[in-house]
């Protein structure tokens, strides 16, 4: 048998009172979950780890939190777990050291990957042409060549892909699977899209103390609505110029500039407000260990986004190649770090989401690896 992390055993003797007392069998998805178990092994409490989405309700409710001897902190240990989950499953299964130091990683590569966008720039353009004002069709591409950009971003968006594919498999394989079958996997889209777990029961959830408020769901609907804009702006771009053969920049007004825009300044509100809210909220319940690396991509998504805007305000302008080259980084950097950061979660929750939604229909959990 693996050798057992000391935050997995703790978290089996937390949810072993907890699924004794069940005093917040009520508050979210996982108590529900944890009650329909009797023993949990790794895999069950990665899946009810993963099912958590810190809305630190239980903590304050909790009349074994803190400074109670069973210090009862499940906010704090999932997610704990959830980084280690994170950690055991990366692929390639070395890269799973870099959660870790996951703060450190983020920011050493945004600050490599705009590095060498920089200098391969410079390298590459005349800097009559990289720092003259271009304008027209093409202009991005007189600065950095199409064919390079296109290399780039399939290369390392393709990555990112594989990696959070395998880590996924894995993750699955541990956890017993998500199961199946059309209405589970109907509730869970909509418990992703709408995020209904942050609203609480309608009261929103404990995001700065033991008052209740809805400022972390709409933040996360700010920063995730904003990135899938901004993802459909890149689509539409590419249609635009592989279908119609329109190529960029385009006007203001056109639909991939605004799809971004929007998309832009909704992801800097969502990545600023998150950040503010872990600066002021009470620090009973957060750990510490992981709060590095989610400053530093919430502020990696808060930079793609303020490049971008940027790079919209100067685009005919002499900045625009250095700015450019900038944004660009930012983004190749995000995509290498996507599978080795807290981006993962969204891709592991959605799995217990949807394992949640088929274990409520009445099947038994599903047998988890130890």
């Amino acid at each position: 048998m693996a050798h057992e992390s000391a935050t997995v055993a703790e978290a089996r003797r937390q949810m072993e009172i907890c699924n004794a007392c069940r005093y917040c069998e009520g508050y979210c998805a996982v108590f529900p979950a944890m009650a329909m178990r009797r023993a949990f092994t790794e895999g069950d409490l990665a899946h009810l780890a993963n099912l958590c989405h810190g809305c630190k309700g239980c903590y304050h409710a909790c009349q074994y939190a803190p400074p109670h001897a069973f210090g009862i902190n499940i906010p704090a240990t999932f997610a704990e777990l959830r980084n280690e989950t994170y950690a055991k499953h990366a692929w390639p299964a070395g890269f799973g050291r870099l959660f870790e130091r996951n703060g450190t990683v983020v920011s050493a590569f945004a600050a490599l990957g705009v590095t060498l966008a920089l200098l391969l720039t410079v390298a590459l353009q005349d800097p009559a042409v990289l720092w003259s004002a271009q304008r027209g069709v093409g202009a991005f591409f007189r600065v950095i060549p199409h064919w390079l950009m296109i290399a780039l971003g399939v290369a390392t968006f393709g990555y990112a892909i594989l990696a959070m594919a395998m880590g996924a498999r894995s993750y699955l394989r541990a956890t017993g699977g998500a199961g199946g079958g059309l209405a589970p996997a109907a509730e869970a889209t909509m418990d992703i899209v709408t995020m209904r777990h942050l609203g609480g029961g309608g009261h929103g959830c404990n995001d700065l103390d033991d008052g209740f408020a809805m400022r972390r769901r709409w933040l996360h609907q700010a920063l995730f609505g904003g990135f899938m804009l901004c993802f459909a702006a890149t689509c539409t771009g590419t249609i635009y110029h592989y279908v119609f053969g329109w190529y960029s920049p385009h006007a203001f007004l056109s639909l991939p500039v605004q799809l971004g825009t929007w998309g832009g300044v909704f992801m800097m509100i969502g990545a600023a407000g998150l950040m503010h809210v872990k600066v002021i909220t009470d620090p009973g319940p957060v750990s510490r260990k992981v709060l590095g690396g989610e400053f530093a991509i919430l502020g990696l998504l808060f930079l793609i986004a303020a490049t971008g805007l940027l790079l919209l305000a100067v685009r005919h302008t002499g900045a625009m190649g250095i700015m450019l080259a900038l944004h660009l980084g930012l983004v190749f950097a995000f995509f290498l770090l996507m599978p080795y950061s807290k981006m993962v979660h969204g891709l592991y929750r959605a799995i217990a989401l949807l394992r949640n939604a088929k274990e409520k229909r009445g099947a038994a959990p599903i047998a988890a690896a130890g």
